[in-house]
């Protein structure tokens, strides 16, 4: 049978862990349309569909976005970028200075700026009322009221990537790629508490509520390093085997499950490098099944009230897997969002989800950009489009 990919409804694949025929069955099936189906085909007949597209431009780089659901206020920090002289066919662009762009969380109406804090990710401490930056070399520290810098924090020879705000602690944990490990800082008045060694390359991290935090590696061999937030030591890694470069965590506090989004499995180039969502169990690491991916994530989000988990693709694919039961798992839809949308935000509020991306030129011919397989997802690109910078609200 032939169609047009954009209409063609990916069948439902509903995964169990009541008898191992049953997930070899599943598997195999699996991995056989996943060879033959495009990474960003869409799945129409699912309950998602992007509800709105804001174009706010902007220029300078960006990683994480951030829904700050209690203030209302989307967070998004922008890198700096340079000046560029004029030439016959374009005009000259001045220099922008890095900052942190926030938004209306419920209008995508711009809300103001922190000038000066740049970084890769934001959190915000509602009761506080102080928000952070995984800023570069440090961590800043800023007014969520007045937008105002209060100060800047030395983390030693780490550097601030990823960030996650635990609320039942009221601790920011800032996540170093080179040192392996987290900074723990006090959200109540900017204190370094002290570092966390995770034993592997850190991404996302989520935390229980009840005393665990729990952190995705990037290695080649991913793993979640389980943390237990009273000490500050990592108390177990649960492995993944050959699942690898998983940049996206979510967590099911009720149940204690676990969803990693990675980017490869198998043993590339013997294997394709088919990117998968491994799910497990928070108490122990087992894991309970894996499910194919649309493309390569960054990023991962979990809705507790209605059981499903979120991963977004650099290829402009959401991937959402349905928890029908503790122990059982289907992919319920891949909907086709943006290129480059590849990292996200959940607003508890309103169940909707928040990616973002910048439109772009033609790519460069394959050969002079070689596509790296299983990534998150980005491969060759093209030059931005000036002012393209793009919002993208999704529900049902």
């Amino acid at each position: 049978m032939s169609c047009d990919d954009k209409h063609c409804a990916k069948p439902k694949l509903i995964y169990s862990i009541r008898t191992n025929s049953m997930r070899k069955v599943c598997f195999t099936l699996a991995a056989v349309i996943a060879a033959f189906a495009p990474a960003g085909i869409s799945q129409e007949n699912g309950p998602y569909k992007v509800l709105k597209m804001a174009k706010v431009g902007g220029e300078g780089g960006w990683d994480y976005i951030y829904a700050d659901a209690a203030g209302r206020r989307l967070c998004i920090p922008r890198g700096a970028t340079r000046a560029v002289a004029a030439t016959d066919t374009t005009p000259e662009a001045p220099a922008i200075p890095k900052r942190l762009t926030i938004f209306n969380l419920d209008t995508l109406e711009p809300a103001g700026e922190v000038s000066g804090v740049g970084g890769n990710g934001c959190v915000v401490d509602p009761k506080s009322g102080h928000g952070f930056t995984s800023d570069h070399p440090q961590v800043s520290m800023f007014d969520t009221k007045t937008l105002k810098l209060i100060k800047t924090i030395d983390v030693g020879a780490a550097q601030p990537d990823g960030i996650y705000f635990d609320p039942s602690n009221e601790r920011v944990y800032v996540f170093s790629h080179p040192t392996k490990d987290a900074t723990v800082i006090d959200a109540k008045d900017g204190t370094v508490l002290g570092k966390i060694d995770l034993g592997g390359v850190p991404e996302q991290g989520v935390g229980d509520g009840k005393g665990m935090l729990y952190v995705v590696m990037q290695d080649a061999q991913g793993s979640v390093a389980a943390v237990d937030v009273k000490t500050m030591k990592t108390i177990a890694h649960y492995p993944f085997g050959d699942k690898g470069r998983c940049n996206g965590l979510a967590i099911d506090a009720k149940n204690h499950v676990l969803f990693a989004a990675c980017g490869a499995s198998g043993n590339p180039p013997a294997q394709p490098a088919q990117p998968m969502m491994v799910i497990l169990s928070a108490k122990d690491g087992k894991i309970f099944t894996s499910l194919p991916l649309a493309g390569g994530s960054d990023g991962a989000a979990f809705n507790a009230s209605t059981k499903e988990a979120y991963s977004t693709q650099g290829n402009g694919t959401l991937t959402i897997v349905k928890e029908t039961s503790p122990t059982s798992f289907e992919v319920e839809q891949n909907l086709q969002t943006m290129n480059g949308a590849r990292t996200i935000a959940f607003d508890s509020k309103t169940n909707h989800i928040f990616t973002m991306s910048q439109e772009r030129g033609p790519a460069p011919p394959p050969s002079a950009t070689p596509t790296p397989g299983g990534g998150r997802g980005r491969g060759a690109q093209g030059a931005v489009v000036p002012g393209s910078f793009t919002i993208v609200e999704i529900g049902k």
